[in-house]
């Protein structure tokens, strides 16, 4: 962007700059920091200039919104076209709390759903299993059959509220029960729009929710991503996920180079499966973390959606544009919120939602101020969603097309993000692929030593966490918090019993052993799992007939 004689200006003047006047003022003012670095520790250089980014080609590493490769934003007009789809992660209770929050929040201007599940769902079981005990519609929403699917939506049409659905062991399972439940509103499978997560790879690296070995679960993802493309083809198949992995305290570039890379393997299987990458492509979708450093956050996103497209073209040989953009849901970092001083949390959600605007996502959830310490109450997550609203509204952030572009240090974080998440996926390619990383333990290994070393950071004061360790304060500051009693578990199973009264039981045998059947052939299981669903069989009986076929993966416990 610069020739060389500017560029060798430039520089001239940056030294003679920090000569005669940067260390003139250093001697009277000293910087408060020995060291100035990211959140993830990367070195932050004084001044950005334009030899910070001097091999940056306009055409070929940024080009204009919505054309390759996509630095600038997927789509060409951006918000100026269409605000971002504002979610709030959403489920408590049973299924009846749940959808009573939904209509909560679908009349408050919030536009797009995003269900949270409780833990027995996520795990694959059943309410009234004994793993269950005390947990149920604790930590999400409990859904253990389609009877419970067909409340948390009703009077929610769903040819118009697109739904993004944390699940990933069981995600066939839940996907099934939304296309049932999409059927008896009388909405066909082509009109629903919507996104499971559907991401195994991350569970076995960050999050560790998983039921099946690796094999198995990528099966079970590679027929779903098939069977969405012939007949679901607005629903995005997985939403390859970085959060998690920054939740486990990642680096950035850990979290975009990890995130990278299980998107790799999800490609690459389907393409191993005789899928053609083109018809499948487009529905991918990522979904990232917008932690607390600012200007670290905006450049992970524009590396990420140069880097995906440069290997959707290169690597996958991908033909349509479509293919190549990288489009994303953001949440707000769940692990910068303190249970001290929770109204500080107001504050860092904004910090972060401003930096995924700003960065150019297609969706964003906002944590609400309550969430270390509970399930957000209503109160908590209304100032969540007017975060977004504002920010949307009254700000003029969603004015512009890329706003930061150009900026010499924002162009330099971007390069730099790129250069080091590649160097790890070039490791990762050296073992033999994400799953090969994944059984020798890398990614896990180095999140480990990164969590730690921020850790020791925060202990020695190196980093600061405002209310935890510095300007700490006592307070007996009270909020009111949502709790979900006894009573839910209770209710929850009750339902589970009549449940099983009334269905047709021999139809739901009939359906587990063709299920059973099919899971030890190559046939998609897709089709036996929606004929399981409809006969009302439960997901913990689905998930265990499946147990019974693969088996269960056991964590390695690696140190």
């Amino acid at each position: 962007m610069y020739s060389e004689e500017e560029k060798k200006r430039i520089e001239q003047e940056y030294r003679e700059w920090k000569e005669k006047v940067y260390k003139r003022n250093f001697e009277k003012l000293p910087p408060r920091l020995e060291r100035f670095s990211t959140v993830s520790d990367m070195e932050v250089p004084e001044l950005s200039t334009p030899a910070d980014i001097a091999g940056l080609d306009y055409d070929r590493d940024l080009g204009f919104p919505g054309c390759y490769p996509f630095t600038r934003g997927v789509q060409p007009t951006m918000y100026r076209g269409r605000l971002w789809t504002m979610r709030q992660f959403a489920g408590f209770g049973t299924c009846f709390d749940t959808n009573k929050r939904y209509k909560f929040l679908l009349e408050n201007g919030q536009t797009g759903l995003s269900v949270a599940f409780h833990y027995p769902t996520l795990m694959g079981y059943d309410s009234d299993h004994p793993r269950s005990r005390g947990e149920v519609g604790k930590c999400g929403v409990a859904i253990d059959s389609l009877e419970d699917m067909e409340v948390l939506f009703d009077g929610i049409p769903l040819d118009k509220v697109t739904t993004s659905m944390t699940i990933n062991g069981p995600a066939s399972v839940l996907l099934a029960m939304y296309i049932a439940v999409a059927e008896k509103q009388g909405v066909r499978q082509d009109q629903i729009g919507g996104t499971i997560q559907n991401d195994i790879l991350k569970e076995y690296i960050a999050q560790k929710s998983w039921i099946f070995p690796p094999e198995p679960s990528m099966r079970l993802i590679v027929n779903t991503v098939e069977y969405c493309t012939k007949h679901v083809p607005k629903w995005n198949t997985i939403s390859i996920s970085g959060y998690h992995i920054r939740e486990a305290g990642s680096t950035a570039v850990q979290e975009l180079a990890f995130t990278i890379a299980d998107g790799i393997g999800y490609v690459q299987a389907c393409t191993d499966a005789g899928l053609n990458v083109d018809d499948f492509a487009k529905r991918l979708s990522y979904f990232f973390n917008a932690h607390i450093d600012f200007f670290e956050e905006i450049a992970k996103y524009r590396a990420a959606r140069r880097m995906w497209a440069k290997i959707m073209k290169n690597r996958f040989k991908a033909q349509k544009e479509e293919s190549l953009k990288l489009r994303f849901h953001t949440q707000t970092a769940g692990c910068t919120l303190t249970a001290q001083q929770p109204f500080n949390n107001v504050v860092r959600t904004t910090i972060e939602a401003m930096a995924a605007v700003l960065g150019g996502t297609q969706s964003l959830h906002t944590n609400s101020m309550d969430e270390t310490l509970a399930l957000p109450t209503e109160q908590a997550v209304t100032v969540a969603l007017r975060t977004q609203q504002i920010i949307a509204e009254e700000s003029g952030i969603a004015n512009v097309i890329d706003p930061l572009a150009g900026s010499y240090f924002v162009e330099y974080l971007t390069n730099k993000m790129e250069e080091e998440a590649f160097r790890y996926i070039e490791k990762i390619d050296n073992m033999g692929g994400i799953i090969k990383a994944i059984e020798a333990g890398y990614p896990q290994r180095e999140i480990s030593d990164t969590a730690y070393h921020y850790q020791k950071q925060l202990e020695k004061g190196e980093k600061v966490v405002v209310g935890v360790n510095k300007y700490v304060m006592k307070e007996d500051l009270k909020i009111p918090l949502l709790k979900i009693g006894e009573e839910v578990e209770e209710a929850q199973r009750e339902r589970l019993r009549r449940l099983r009264q009334k269905r047709d039981n021999n139809k739901v045998q009939k359906c587990l052993k063709d299920l059973k059947g099919a899971a030890s052939t190559n046939e998609n299981l897709m089709y036996y799992i929606l004929d399981c669903v409809k006969a009302y069989t439960t997901l913990g009986e689905i998930m265990g007939a499946l147990r019974e076929v693969f088996g269960e993966y056991k964590d390695p416990g690696i140190i």
